[in-house]
């Protein structure tokens, strides 16, 4: 038996932009910015106090009734992943035991969940008294932690921040009995798992998935030490809506947020025998590894991102000539728009003048694992509307970038998008779409 074809039939999303798919493709359209002052915390003093963060929500609107008492063991993060995972679901047709348990169609041993999850920020309040009872002169005292600080940690306080547990909850409330894996690869995390959630469809180890991946980066530590690390985005806070710029002359660093994003995928034959519309066909997965020696940083040539995007479409048996569509990382850090650029354009070759390119973080922010999955899903609305909103904030490309970014909204039939991000550990992803005909055969 062959290589099953993988679709995507279902999407959800949370954003600065909105609680759902729906309202984050509205607001991209719209080219409105999700990006303001920090609300979470009091940022006053930051170099950089602006943030992409959601809108107010009660998670327990989005918990069925019997997993309620476990939201609080959920940090934000698995709360964000747990709401786009139940919209996408809900979106795809399938009925889990998380939609409707007296009504499900989905056999649960043949459902999988791979989530992509970042570094995991701790609540404050929840440590500093710990901390604060284990130092001796000022200095952090191991002894004392052992002694006098572990005991004020609540013993559940690590099932709330564990990685995986964002797949864990995600696959409980949905009785998801097929296998499960949590890749924690940063800002690769999201197209990392969708491509492993597509291989392990492919190879027929399950016949739904739901890949996702979701992060929440507004955190004070968070924040103080991207900017030691010379990342954000500095004096903007007057002007929240224009300080994140990808691939602009006049970028100024990165932005921080929220997000999560959701897929589900199925298997071609699985999708066809439910009734299920199909929005898009995954052809073509790459990834690579190399790491600059100067960690904080991509590497100049972007070399790793590079081979990656090459493996991707050689996997999708199309060259760069086929592409209609290209969602950069992009997060508004000079040099490293510099690098994916030269990245892309090396895998491109000339097609990379020409090919509309589209940077989406100037209205979501950099939302870590995250951001995979918000563009995979921009990607698909893109490709199924025939339509490619404006690029915000740009307007005259940084020195050493020749892509096409798109300074306007056009109309387009997607045939084939690339999305592609990378680390500053020296992980790179890339993910090809396939348009689908809903006649029955792919685009």
């Amino acid at each position: 038996m062959g290589a099953a074809r993988v679709v995507v039939t279902g999407l959800g999303a949370v954003s600065p932009l909105g609680l759902s798919a729906e309202e984050m493709w509205t607001g991209l359209c719209a080219g409105r910015c999700g990006i303001a002052r920090i609300r979470a915390f009091d940022p006053t003093g930051l170099a950089c106090e602006l943030a992409g963060e959601v809108p107010d929500y009660r998670i327990r609107d989005y918990v069925p009734k019997t997993h309620r008492k476990a939201v609080k063991l959920m940090c934000r993060d698995i709360q964000l992943a747990v709401m786009a995972a139940r919209e996408a679901v809900a979106n795809s047709g399938l009925i889990t035991k998380g939609i409707d348990p007296d009504n499900i169609n989905v056999d649960p041993t043949r459902l999988a969940v791979n989530f992509g999850a970042g570094m995991i920020s701790c609540d404050l309040v929840e440590l500093a008294p710990a901390v604060a009872a284990s130092t001796t002169d000022g200095k952090f005292d191991l002894r004392k932690w052992g002694k006098q600080g572990l005991p004020l940690v609540t013993p559940l306080w690590l099932l709330k921040y564990l990685p995986n547990m964002l797949a864990c909850h995600v696959g409980i409330i949905h009785d998801a009995q097929g296998p499960s894996n949590t890749i924690t690869c940063a800002e690769a995390s999201g197209h990392l798992a969708v491509g492993e959630a597509a291989q392990v469809l492919a190879r027929r180890g399950a016949d739904i998935a739901l890949a996702g991946a979701a992060e929440a980066k507004i955190n004070l530590i968070m924040m103080v030490r991207q900017w030691l690390l010379q990342r954000t985005a500095s004096g903007c806070n007057d002007r929240p809506e224009s300080a994140c710029r990808p691939f602009d002359a006049d970028a100024a660093g990165s932005v921080f947020g929220e997000g999560a994003g959701v897929v589900v995928l199925e298997s071609l034959d699985n999708a066809r025998n439910r009734g299920a519309k199909i929005l898009a066909e995954i052809v073509g997965v790459g990834q690579s590894h190399n790491a600059h020696t100067a960690f904080e940083k991509l590497e100049p040539d972007g070399k790793g991102l590079q081979i990656a995007i090459e493996k991707a479409l050689d996997d999708a048996e199309i060259g760069p000539g086929d592409l209609d569509l290209v969602i950069p990382h992009g997060t508004g850090v000079p040099a490293d728009d510099r690098a994916e650029a030269r990245a892309i354009e090396g895998a491109l070759g000339d097609v990379a003048a020409s090919v509309p390119t589209w940077p989406t973080k100037s209205m979501l922010s950099t939302t870590g694992a995250a951001s995979g999955l918000l563009d995979l899903i921009a990607a698909v609305r893109a490709m199924n509307e025939g339509l490619i909103p404006a690029a915000r904030n740009f307007t005259a490309p940084a020195d050493g970038c020749h892509l096409n970014i798109a300074k306007e909204t056009s109309r387009k039939q997607i045939r084939h998008a690339l999305c592609c991000s990378y680390t500053h550990g020296g992980q790179t992803a890339a993910l090809v779409l396939k348009q689908y005909d809903q006649n029955g055969a792919a685009g």
